[in-house]
């Protein structure tokens, strides 16, 4: 008897318990998770083969958003003629955003509407239906007080906590009766385990009395919530956000607004054949017709002609001097100088003899003409030897430029002995450069082929040769840069793609399409809906400077991101 007495008292104690834990923690059960549609005002989208169509409830308007299908540019300056269920209306535009005032948008249910689009010389119908939510229900609690719904947890618990602080600050009553509460139960577990039933049936009742007072008193002056009539309702939309995010199944909601805002742009694929392409290391090289080297043939020491040295990155014209080298005359060769002027001038003291003599012969008749002509002739080669000996020891070898172009390298100093052979510039037309790759498991044919590489843009390459050596079990291949080469150095590190004869099918993308992914795999975002974007994981082949090959991985007809697909990828 006793214990059937305790066991109602205590069911009693946890009757009361349950409803009043649930009003003052007011933790009805954990919200849905956040889904985009939670979160979004309520919208409609319809598509066609030439325009995607998004309206958007807001307030007592509907916004309307139009983009082309393949691209997703936005659409400016189209007329937009809705039949709604008030009638039909046409869109005020407003740049790429259009507008209809509709009352009938408050209106829960779900609301047909046609399009009629007219863009230039594109027209088009669109049909969608438009689900305006029923308003939540607010829940009333046992004391006659409002509960808020879930959109409004986050002010119930703030103005909970600014209560209970307040109720401390005044030493509420209730607060009180709490602390009493929590004593009597402890009361009450010692008399249970004691086996002292009187005591705990009086401390169970007490119990009763002490919650059922302090339930009244924290109805008394509490503030339960807002009433229905001031809550946001999802029909106007005026408390939904349209907020970019990543879905649980890791794809992207992302509104219009944000869109235009990340000039998200798609292209609609279609397989093709494409010649297959080969990715090979190459580094920028001089064109060898274009280019030379200004080289001292003898050993001597340099000296700046009128104007001095030409600077780095001067232009100069084939034929111009550019340095002079005066040879240093050894000991031993001077003396062999000297020796060689002693003879010379001893020759032609005989030979001037000699014509002297011939002279007065011929005058006589003792001798032909022809003799003096011959003993002249002799005279004025032993002059012109003594003077070449006399040139050899003052005049020095100038260096002149064997092409036209700029210096791309000096090694000129005043007063510098150079070496022969050594290089003194190098003279390199910038406007005719070449590329110099390795092809490795190639036969070096090669169609046409594009660089990339040092922040470049990419780079149209002409096929010119390749040879036969072997580089490091690598064909070296040359091409020469097609279109200018400006911002180009010598020995710049390039990659070179080159198209052979054979062919594979794939889809082409620009390079901006394909990510890496968080597992190290390529991927790629499909316009899968207006607002929905889905990364899909895809092979990539190498194809030229700009594009990419997809060989596997999306199917013909997809939407691919090809614009601001990083920042998708960076939405969370």
């Amino acid at each position: 008897m006793t214990l059937r007495i305790l066991t109602a008292a205590v069911m009693a104690v946890m009757a009361l318990a349950a409803p009043s834990s649930a009003h003052e923690g007011h933790d009805h059960g954990g919200p849905p998770p956040p889904t985009a549609s939670a979160q979004a005002a309520p919208r409609a989208e319809a598509q066609s083969a030439l325009f995607e169509f998004v309206a958007v409830a807001r307030g007592n308007a509907l916004e309307i958003h139009l983009d082309r299908f393949d691209t997703n540019e936005p659409v400016v300056g189209a007329t937009i003629e809705i039949d709604t269920p008030a009638g039909p209306a046409t869109a005020a535009a407003d740049r790429d955003l259009y507008r209809l005032e509709a009352d009938w948008v408050r209106q829960p249910g779900a609301h047909d509407l046609i399009a009629t689009v007219t863009s230039g010389t594109d027209v088009d119908f669109l049909t969608t239906t438009l689900t305006i939510p029923e308003a939540p229900a607010p829940v009333v609690t046992a004391g006659g007080g409002w509960l808020v719904g879930s959109a409004l947890a986050t002010e119930v618990r703030e103005a909970l906590a600014v209560d209970l602080k307040g109720r401390l600050s005044r030493n509420d009553p209730a607060l009180l009766a709490v602390g009493a509460l929590g004593f009597a139960l402890g009361v009450l577990a010692m008399a249970l385990l004691r086996r002292k039933v009187l005591l705990a049936a009086g401390t169970a009742t007490a119990l009763v009395l002490l919650f059922g007072g302090s339930l009244a008193l924290a109805h008394e002056g509490h503030d339960h919530g807002t009433p229905p009539a001031a809550m946001p309702t999802a029909a106007g939309g005026a408390g939904a956000r349209d907020l970019a995010q990543r879905l649980p199944d890791g794809s992207v909601f992302v509104p219009k607004p944000s869109q235009r805002i990340l000039a998200i742009r798609t292209v609609k694929t279609a397989p093709a054949d494409h010649r297959r392409s080969v990715e090979m290391p190459g580094r920028v090289i001089p064109d060898p017709n274009a280019s030379g080297y200004v080289q001292a043939s003898v050993a001597g020491r340099l000296a700046p002609p009128p104007g001095g040295f030409p600077r780095l990155g001067s232009r100069v014209e084939a034929g111009d001097v550019l340095a002079y080298v005066a040879s240093a005359i050894q000991t031993i060769d001077q003396s062999d100088l000297q020796q060689r002027l002693s003879e010379l001038d001893q020759a032609i003291s005989i030979a001037e003899q000699r014509v002297r003599r011939s002279e007065t012969l011929v005058r006589s008749g003792a001798i032909a003409k022809t003799t003096l002509d011959e003993t002249r002739i002799e005279l004025e080669g032993l002059r012109d030897r003594r003077t070449a000996i006399d040139q050899v020891q003052v005049k020095p070898e100038a260096l002149v430029a064997p092409v036209s172009g700029v210096v791309a390298a000096a090694n000129a100093v005043a007063g510098q002995m150079a070496e022969s052979n050594a290089v003194v510039f190098h003279i390199v037309d910038p406007a005719r450069l070449w590329v110099e790759a390795l092809a490795y498991g190639s036969s070096g044919a090669f169609s046409d082929a594009s660089a990339t590489g040092g922040g470049t843009q990419a780079l149209a390459l002409r096929f010119e040769g390749a040879g036969f050596a072997d580089r490091s079990q690598a064909l070296p291949v040359q091409f020469s840069i097609e279109g200018g080469a400006k911002g180009l150095r010598l020995g710049q590190m390039l990659t070179v793609l080159a198209r052979t004869e054979e062919t594979q099918t794939g889809v082409a993308l620009p390079r901006t399409s394909v990510l890496r992914g968080s597992n190290g795999q390529d991927i790629v975002f499909l316009h899968t809906g207006a607002e929905r974007f889905e990364p899909r994981e895809v092979r990539v082949l190498p194809l030229d400077g700009d594009r990419v090959l997809v060989a596997a991985g999306i199917d013909a007809g997809s939407r691919v991101v090809t614009e601001g697909a990083e920042l998708l990828n960076q939405i969370r």
